[in-house]
């Protein structure tokens, strides 16, 4: 073939590529919504079921370490997932992400003690950790960042559409048919998920070889991320600040910190590169993530609890009392998602969801068990409209700053500092907490209605509702005031978030996406495919495809 002739031909291959019909793209992101939905909706059944499970297991005061538990090990796994992710492809492993979560439903159903019902949690996190991370990665993998938008958007709803589902579930479980049905019913929507995920998922082949795993940099960020959540859980509460034990682990954190730094910066394939920290809109996207995932964990594992303490409420009613803020965070995450898309400028709108965040944890420090229950129905919805502005735009950015080669390990590190700042807000919250109830009750109660309580561990929503009227007061106001003033003390977290991402340079969002990898088939006319080995695979939008035909013409008639 000679010059000219390859010349046409490569000019014809790089025409204007073929949208991604909506027969391959709309069962794929059905498939990835049913990955995201069986994470999201485990978690907020689980939340409203927990104060009863833990009351009838005798583990009241264990109850942190039954949400840390999850959190941890998913924080753990994300990263892992993600970097494996870019190297050999999303599907396998989102399909042993599955499997996972699935096996740890059945050990959580068949928990008999809380020993059990942590491992269980532990399992469930391990797959967790995964379902999030790869659904967020593979659809970058297939849409351009201009159009990712409103895809987001629509995950960032799931997550609401989930917290609305969710208690009200959790509360029909504790009230019928028992709270262990808050593990079984992930298994029939695991195995619709399983189902998409084996036949819907058609997404790009990675070809790196044979995978090379980071051993030294997983035992060291396991390590690193362990004793820091043991300093906060144990910390003040279980030990002395001044205690030996946390001494050494917040030591043994220094330690394992550092070590980790100055091994990703040497290894060929580092589990979170330290390159990324190079881009000015990672790192403060990430530090941003974290303060607010601090808040929001920090809130959301605690508010169904109170509601059902403080308010009186029973499991099923709690649950309707998060509405509000599930359904601000569906209506604000999708209408920023479709604005995105439509205007191409997204920074201001995680600015404004971080001083939402910041004003609503300051009046959830209000709250008081004998306000009207709307009142803090209110200060929930303004949550989450912080929620639904910030939490989906800010992984959009990370997305938009990398490459795809690079997006699921930047996507995953970008959450990895997200989930610490989860798993500090529940340890945190959740030590400081306990350890101010129990004071406050110690020192409000008399002896008498102690006695008549029975042993704290077995406190549930039924035994304080059912409590004498003096005593029933004591005790509510007890929890409220041990609970709510420490939102007050995480409140400045959302200022500082606010005033970081003012600086966030807003990088026009990609309309095309160019990858020089081999691809798994799609469907007819879904990808167009350029040149030869290594193969371009360039994805183009509508808005995109018209932009560029409008272009053209243009120019044609300029060159008249």
């Amino acid at each position: 073939m000679t010059t000219s002739s390859q010349d046409a031909h490569q000019g014809s291959a790089s025409a204007p590529a073929s949208t991604i019909p909506k027969g391959t793209l709309v069962p794929l992101f059905i498939g990835l919504m049913l990955a995201m939905l069986l994470a999201s909706l485990n978690q907020t059944v689980f939340a409203t079921a927990l104060p009863t499970i833990v009351g009838e297991l005798n583990g009241v005061s264990s109850m942190v370490w039954v949400i840390t538990a999850f959190i941890l090990a998913t924080t753990i796994a994300m990263p892992i997932y993600g970097k494996l992710g870019d190297q050999i492809g999303r599907k396998p492993l989102l399909i042993f992400a599955i499997s996972v979560f699935m096996a740890g439903s059945v050990v959580g159903g068949l928990s008999a003690d809380m020993g059990t019902l942590i491992v269980a949690r532990v399992i469930q996190g391990l797959g967790g950790g995964g379902l999030m991370i790869l659904a967020q990665a593979s659809i970058a993998d297939v849409v351009p960042a201009r159009e990712r938008g409103k895809y987001m958007g629509i995950m960032g709803g799931v997550f609401a559409l989930s917290s609305v589902v969710g208690p009200l579930l959790g509360g029909w479980f504790t009230d019928g048919p028992g709270w262990r049905w808050a593990f079984w019913i992930n298994l029939p929507i695991g195995v619709l998920a399983l189902l998409a995920a084996i036949f819907f998922l058609k997404l790009p082949r990675h070809h790196h070889g044979r995978p090379t795993l980071d051993w030294a940099g997983m035992a060291l960020i396991a390590a690193a991320t362990t004793s820091m959540v043991l300093v906060t859980t144990w910390g003040g509460g279980t030990y002395a600040w001044t205690d030996p034990i946390i001494l050494s682990l917040i030591a043994l954190f220094v330690v394992t910190a550092v070590a980790f730094v100055l091994v990703e910066r040497r290894t060929a394939e580092p589990l979170i590169p330290m390159t990324l920290f190079k881009e000015r809109n990672f790192v403060l996207t990430t530090i941003a993530g974290l303060f607010i995932g601090v808040a929001m964990f920090g809130a959301l594992g605690y508010m169904p609890t109170y509601l059902q303490m403080s308010f009186g409420l029973d499991a099923s009613v709690a649950g309707l009392a998060m509405i509000p803020m599930m359904g601000a965070m569906l209506i604000t995450s999708t209408t920023s998602g479709a604005l995105v898309s439509k205007s191409g400028r997204y920074k201001w709108y995680p600015v404004v969801g971080a001083l939402f965040i910041a004003g609503s944890m300051v009046l959830l420090s209000l709250m008081d068990p004998h306000q009207p229950l709307w009142v803090a129905c209110t200060y929930l919805a303004l949550l989450g409209v912080g929620l639904g502005l910030s939490m989906q735009n800010l992984v959009l950015i990370v997305q938009n700053t990398f490459p795809v080669t690079m997006v699921g390990t930047a996507t995953a590190s970008n959450n990895y500092f997200r989930q610490i700042g989860a798993t500090l807000g529940s340890s945190l919250v959740g030590s400081l907490f306990a350890s101010r109830l129990v004071n406050l009750m110690t020192e409000r109660l008399p002896a008498s209605g102690a006695g008549q309580m029975g042993s704290a561990e077995s406190l549930t929503p039924a035994v304080v509702s059912g409590l004498p009227e003096p005593l029933h007061d004591l005790v509510i106001t007890a929890y409220s005031d041990a609970l709510t003033p420490i939102f007050l003390w995480i409140a400045p977290l959302g200022l500082i978030a606010a005033v970081l991402l003012t600086f966030v340079y807003e990088k026009p969002l990609a309309t095309r996406i160019e990858r020089s990898v081999e691809t798994e088939p799609f469907a007819t006319g879904s990808l167009s495919i350029v040149s030869e080995q290594p193969r371009r695979m360039t994805v183009h939008s509508e808005s995109t495809k018209a932009a560029e035909t409008s272009e053209a013409a243009q120019s044609a008639a300029r060159a008249r």
